[in-house]
This record gives C-alpha cells, structure tokens and sequence, in this order.
C-alpha cells in the first residue's frame, strides 16, 4: 500500500483518541483478560488505553471474522490470517474483495502483540492503527468506515459489546482497539522446540544437531532470527533479487541503503506460512534453505550475513528438521480463536 495511506491512517486514528473518549470499563460488566504466556516468555507491554478485558477480547473475536467490514461483505481479517496456517494464508500475494490482488504476502499473526513495527516496511506503529490500513486499502477490504459504523450499530451483539467495553456504541476507535486486544491473544510458544527448551521432552537428533547449525557462528541464523520470537525486529536486505520491485523500507525512510530491506519474520511455526518472502515467491523451506546456502544475487544493500554457506544434504536436512520443530499444533487447532457463532 501506498505510503499517503499509512499517514492517513496514522492521522485518522490520533483524531479518534481525544480524551472524552477515554476508555471506562464497568467492573461488574467486564473483567481483565486472563492471557496465560509460555514461562519462558518476557510480559507484554499493553497499551495504557486498551488493556485486554473479557468483552474486548470477545467483540474482537467477532471482528476478525466479520465479512462486514469489506465493501461487498466477502472476506475479513480472517480471510487472509487463517489459523490452520499460524494466521497466514498459503497464498504468494493475498487477495481482496473480487478476488483483487494485493500488494504482499500475509505475515502469520503469530506473538504479534511483541512486534514494534507492523508490515514489511515497518510503516505503523501498533496495531490499533493497523486494521485501518486493510479496511481502506482498494485492493483489500475497500471499504468506508462511516458505512461500517452504520451497519455495525444495527447489531445489537457487537453494539452491547462495544458499550461494555468501551463504554460507547461500537465506532471506528472500539473496532480498531477490539480487534487489536484479540490479536494480542495469539501467543504461540507450545512447539517442541519449546517443550525441549523447557526439558520437557527432547527434540529428535536431527533437529538438534539443526538447532547447533542455526546458531552457530559460521551460519549466524541467530544473529537475524533471535530471541523467543526468532526475530530481532529489525530491517534486512537478503539479496533475493539484483534488483527489487518492491523497496521494502526505503518506502518509509527514502534511504538509498534501504532498498530491499524488509523487516525479518518470526520463523514460529515457519511450516504451516508458506510460501516465503515478502512476496511469497519461494515455495518451500528447502528452498529458502538453498538460497541462503548459495549466499544470495548479491544485492548492493545485501546484509554482510548472507554469504554462500555451501550445506551439505545432510546440514540441509537436519536445518529443516529444526524448523519443522517450531510448529505449535496446539496454536493451530486452539479453540479460543476460532469463530465465535
């Protein structure tokens, strides 16, 4: 999308938060949100003004899979971010309403309350402001959300939702922070490799001896993809092409060096969010392990970490069964964020 979108959206949603629009929760109506995370895990920071509830949690479920916040009622949050692929959707470049082609592959929705900086540029700040980003994108959502406020109104579920919550009837500011406060809740952390982590089983040999290659010195998987959340959260340019349609962050900074740097993803269930890249233009993990073994086009912004590697078949193999350990089935198939009826 367009960079005047991400202003505007950035614009449109400050407009919103004047202080007679303070959030007052009544107690005996909502209650915190009990978000239980993995032990091994760092507390979240929530915004001051959109602290999880049990009704904000619950209008944003709804939310995320309402088909009426797209122009022609045909597809939602959840059209693009499905859970059975960690909250992507398996296809190289999403499509909007009639079938419109958007500008990039959907990111997994995965731990998304620790990221700082959301799309592959890193252009919006939280994720209150990110849902309007979709609604107003032609290509997406395309839609008003004047309109949206209207129709909503009339359902008399997401209207007495949003009162309880928010304490107003359900608008822009209470879709935006209700849908923000459900994302929120998909903590994925239940993988063998954090089972192994925690020594409460064992990953297989190949997996750890995988393990031992990715953060190693000569591979430096680590350096890129660290943390509980294999992601440093920062900006890389990883020579998949010579020359890049898409400038990934220099559309935000309109700095040279950062042409082609695109913002590193978590590799949590890294099995089920194919295909890869920004552009989802690699298929398989085995070929995104062959384009790091070869060490990239050699873009002139290229990371100094992307050189040819040269894995063996056997390194290959035991780098993928590593990855593979990352998937979370619990995560997949968890009951509290599929569709309410």
């Amino acid at each position: 999308m367009k960079i005047w979108l991400v202003i505007v959206v950035c614009v449109t949603a400050l407009a919103s938060c004047k202080k007679e629009n303070e959030v007052k929760c009544e107690p005996a109506l909502d209650a915190p949100f009990n978000l239980i995370l993995p032990s091994h895990f760092p507390p979240i920071e929530f915004p001051e003004d959109n602290e999880l509830t049990e009704k904000r949690v619950e209008l944003g479920r709804r939310l995320f899979y309402d088909t009426r916040l797209s122009a022609d009622n045909s597809i939602s949050c959840g059209s693009c971010h499905q859970q059975a692929s960690a909250f992507s959707d398996n296809l190289s470049i999403s499509e909007g309403i009639e079938g419109r082609v958007g500008f990039r592959n959907s990111p997994t929705l995965g731990n998304v309350a620790y990221q700082e900086r959301l799309f592959g540029e890193g252009g919006v700040p939280n994720l209150e402001i990110q849902i309007l980003a979709p609604i107003g994108d032609e290509n997406e959502f395309d839609h008003d959300v004047v309109i949206i406020e209207a129709e909503l109104q009339a359902d008399p579920i997401l209207n007495n939702l949003s009162l309880i919550a928010y304490d107003r009837d359900i608008d822009i500011y209470s879709i935006t922070r209700a849908i923000a406060c459900f994302e929120r809740t998909m903590i994925t952390g239940g993988s063998p490799y954090d089972k192994h982590v925690l020594g409460e089983e064992s990953l297989t040999e190949d997996a750890l001896a995988g393990m031992e290659l990715f953060y190693s010195e000569e591979l430096a998987c680590g350096t890129c993809h660290s943390g509980h959340n294999f992601t440093d959260g920062g900006f890389h340019n990883i020579g998949l092409y010579e020359i890049y349609e898409d400038a990934g962050r220099f559309r935000i900074t309109s700095d040279e060096e950062d042409k082609g740097k695109f913002k590193t993803p978590s590799l949590r269930n890294i099995e089920e969010t194919y295909p890869y890249m920004h552009n989802g233009s690699i298929q398989t993990l085995e070929e995104v392990i062959d384009h790091f073994s070869t060490g990239g086009l050699g873009h002139i912004n290229q990371s100094e970490l992307v050189v040819p590697l040269e894995l063996t078949t056997l390194e290959k193999s035991q780098l993928l069964a590593f990855l593979t350990s990352l998937t979370d089935l619990e995560f997949l198939m968890n009951p509290e964020l599929t569709p309410l009826n």
